[in-house]
């Protein structure tokens, strides 16, 4: 009974020390390839769900260099740039615009809002973004040589609108979205939609425990085609509630066009 006991306690240690201090440093790369003629030879790294907080600049500058060598055409972010729910909980927004300025990419590099950059100062978080070059789609889009880039609101602290993100675009056009909730109204002339916000659930046995979203695990993570509809939704960077990621490690996504 004691060895057992010893064993039990062996593994709760093992996989605290896991969970909290070696998996949510890990930064995987993860490859994503996608049928779509239109978009064909296109490479987007796209990331989302930062969540800095004061102390992480080491793992900030190791996302922008592992950003930086995968040679994007355009990178785009799906919000949540800033950790907690008020100031002193993150790095401020200056600083890890400044190393968001370090990116280089083709096209340049394009964002929408989360909710914890709502919670914390939109406008400030929005101005800081730009400042560094980073353009930050609210509602509206930016049509590039090729293809379109539309982007939304936040659903919980802002108001997205579809129609307006889309007004003056033409196809191919990738959406960007903070959650993925949002795909339901998303029109089919949209070639994909890129999402966070669900951090893939963190914790994962072998699958998502508890996703915040309205469609439980459906979207928690990965690519799926919804009625049609194509939707990544990507493990995020960071974590939230819970300094904690088990089975769930952090990712950027590389989506390639064939």
């Amino acid at each position: 009974m004691k060895v057992i006991i010893l064993f039990l306690i062996c593994i709760f240690i093992c996989g605290f020390i896991w969970s909290i201090i070696i998996e949510p440093n890990i930064l995987c790369v993860k490859h994503v390839k996608i049928e779509d003629e239109q978009l064909k030879g296109l490479r987007i790294v796209f990331a989302s769900d930062f969540h800095i907080k004061p102390y992480e600049k080491y793992r900030l500058k190791k996302i922008v260099k592992t950003i930086n060598k995968q040679t994007p055409d355009i990178v785009l972010f799906g919000g949540d740039y800033v950790s907690g729910h008020k100031k002193g909980s993150s790095m401020t927004i200056d600083k890890i615009a400044k190393e968001f300025s370090y990116i280089k990419s083709k096209y340049g590099t394009y964002a929408v809002i989360g909710n914890h950059d709502g919670w914390q100062g939109k406008q400030e978080i929005i101005e800081q973004l730009e400042k560094n070059n980073v353009k930050v789609l609210l509602n509206n889009s930016i049509c590039l040589k090729n293809f379109c880039i539309a982007g939304l609101d936040d659903m919980q602290t802002g108001n997205p609108n579809i129609n307006q993100a889309l007004k003056n675009t033409k196809e191919p056009t990738i959406l960007l979205s903070h959650t993925p909730d949002i795909i339901p109204d998303v029109p089919y002339s949209v070639n994909l939609t890129l999402a966070g916000h669900l951090h893939g659930g963190q914790i994962r046995f072998p699958n998502a425990l508890i996703v915040p979203s309205k469609f439980g695990k459906k979207f928690a993570n990965g690519y799926y085609e919804y009625k049609g509809k194509k939707i990544y939704t990507t493990f995020g960077l960071g974590t939230s509630i819970l300094p904690v990621r088990f089975n769930c490690p952090p990712e950027i996504a590389v989506i390639e066009f064939y």
